[in-house]
């Protein structure tokens, strides 16, 4: 690489004629210096992160390096069943990610290196919800950069650290002399504990994720959840009809989530983790007193579980745990374009509910937006396809625009069909039956 400016490598400054790339010992130095608790490189073409290049170079064009670091966690904090604790921890830690990454840029551009740390959780681009609002995946830009790897929970575990960290990114505009790999092994002791321990049931022992489980309850108080308060206080009649939705708790917990930081409900998952080095040795001296300690408080915690209606996670938690009040609420996921609609269909599909359906279902919208495509589902899957596959059980023609109404609850699906602007084919307990699979 041609230095078109003079950069830093190994500590010396390098001419504008020299060819050279920083130097990664000292890089790494730099970061560490931050304040970070490990570090690694990722260059910019490799293949683990090409789905996320589009959104990278939109950022910063000039990116050619990617440095993932990670913060550690106290684990004590978030094994606690006192959620104020671990939410405490969580929202120190996140401000430490922040001031590490701007540490990092600001020693990276007085050196005269272009640098940028996307945000390691809020905020985000809050105008693609509820796409895809972050910058940067940060999981699997660690992953890349030898810094563990993702257990089933989803949490990425750090060889030594486990999964007590946060992870951050910083962008910059250089090469690296020698790039980090991926680890040989995942720590991960798939011992379920993290299955026994989530109060949704999100996490399968076979290793499959109910996304809208985990959003709904954890993350209540974020994004999709606070949509929903808001629009209760909207449908509430008066202070004693919205109390009869929305108790005194709720009310108080939301306001303090606006006031220090969104909190979240749960990180069961991420508390009751046993991998790594410095963490393993607790649960394999003494795994009953582990259980004891850290799996059971949670899982015999009185606690209010929010679940869709008619979702696998009501019916999960009202068999596993008699002790959780179970309560009903929306996700907030109404998608704003009907590619939205469709990237979203696997991330609430309820697999248990979908058992025993196997249809193929053909979608054609036309309107604002000209969209073609085929949902498949069959022995609890979904599978989602461009254009038209398959020999269809049941088809469905709308305009774009009535569709999302009708998805928002702003319109009837049966006067939609009535005005012709919603066309289907096929026997409607299909349609009920796909209804049933995504609810919201």
């Amino acid at each position: 690489m041609t230095v078109t400016q003079n950069k830093i490598t190994n500590g010396t400054q390098v001419s504008d004629t020299s060819v050279a790339a920083l130097d990664s010992a000292w890089l790494k130095q730099l970061c560490l210096e931050a304040g970070a608790d490990d570090v690694g490189f990722v260059e910019i073409d490799r293949p683990e992160i090409s789905d996320q290049l589009d959104d990278i170079l939109t950022a910063m064009p000039s990116t050619k390096t990617l440095i993932s670091f990670v913060k550690k966690i106290n684990r004590e904090a978030i094994r606690t069943p006192f959620r104020s604790i671990s939410n405490t921890e969580f929202h120190y830690i996140d401000h430490e990610i922040a001031d590490i990454g701007h540490k990092i840029v600001s020693k990276l551009e007085a050196m005269k290196i272009a640098a940028l740390n996307p945000a390691m959780g809020f905020p985000m681009e809050m105008d693609r919800f509820p796409g895809k609002i972050w910058v940067v995946s940060h999981k699997p830009v660690a992953v890349a950069a030898g810094l563990g790897k993702m257990g089933i929970h989803r949490n990425v575990i750090h060889p030594k650290f486990g999964n007590f960290i946060l992870l951050g990114t910083v962008l910059i505009a250089e090469e690296v002399k020698s790039h980090s790999k991926p680890i040989d092994y995942n720590p991960c002791l798939e011992c379920k504990l993290c299955v026994a321990a989530c109060p949704t049931g999100a996490i399968g022992s076979d290793g499959y994720f109910d996304f809208s489980a985990c959003y709904t309850h954890n993350y209540r108080e974020f994004m999709g959840g606070f949509t929903d308060w808001v629009e209760n206080i909207a449908d509430s009649k008066n202070a004693i009809d919205y109390r009869s939705k929305v108790n005194s708790p709720e009310t108080v917990s939301m306001w303090q989530s606006l006031s220090y930081g969104a909190n979240y409900k749960a990180a069961y998952c991420m508390a009751v983790c046993p991998a790594g080095e410095d963490v393993i040795s607790l649960y394999e001296e003494n795994k009953k007193q582990f259980l004891e300690n850290y799996v059971d408080p949670l899982r015999n915690k009185k606690e209010t579980v929010y679940v869709v209606p008619n979702s696998d996670a009501e019916r999960y938690v009202a068999k596993r745990f008699k002790n959780k009040k179970i309560k009903q609420v929306g996700n907030g996921l109404q998608p704003q374009s009907i590619r939205g609609f469709l990237d979203g269909l696997p991330l609430v599909f309820q697999r248990e509910i979908a058992a025993g359906l196997d249809a193929i279902y053909f979608f054609t919208f036309h309107g604002v937006e000209n969209v073609l495509a085929t949902v498949k589902i069959k022995e609890k899957t979904v599978e989602v396809l461009d254009g038209h596959q398959g020999k269809a059980d049941f088809k469905l023609t709308a305009d774009s625009q009535t569709w999302l109404k009708f998805l928002s609850k702003e319109t009837n699906i049966v006067w939609s069909i009535l005005r012709g602007k919603i066309k289907v084919k096929g026997r409607l307990k299909l349609l009920l039956e796909f209804a049933k699979c995504f609810p919201v």
